[in-house]
């Protein structure tokens, strides 16, 4: 009986051990350390339009943007202005169980203008 009592603890003990061995941790993802904002094209800041445009790109293992894409745009004369400042971002890149990962993300980059 005390062999079997053992045994169940060992086993136990085991399963414990290897669950924990094999759980990972939250997924971190990228956060920004370096953003330039989008030059305002003088056009439509002077006609006091505003707009959004959602860039989809990868972040890869550097912290480094790559892939920018429009993914949706609100006005087009937005896009050139807003594709060059994402590409000059820096991040802190994405990490799984603390091993730094490439991760697609989409970037709200919003145009605005002053009321000053």
């Amino acid at each position: 009986m005390k062999n079997r009592i053992f045994i169940l603890i060992a086993v136990c003990l085991a399963a414990l051990a290897t669950e924990s061995a094999f759980a990972q941790s939250k997924p971190e993802p990228p956060i920004p350390v370096r953003t330039v904002p989008p030059d305002y094209p003088s056009e439509l800041r002077r006609d006091g339009v505003s707009g959004v445009v959602m860039i989809s790109c990868t972040i890869d293992e550097k912290g480094d943007v790559q892939d920018a894409t429009i993914e949706k745009s609100s006005n087009v004369s937005f896009n050139p202005s807003a594709l060059a400042a994402v590409k000059k971002w820096k991040f802190k890149p994405a990490r799984v169980d603390g091993a730094p990962v490439a991760k697609k993300v989409t970037i709200p980059l919003k145009f605005t203008v002053d009321e000053t």
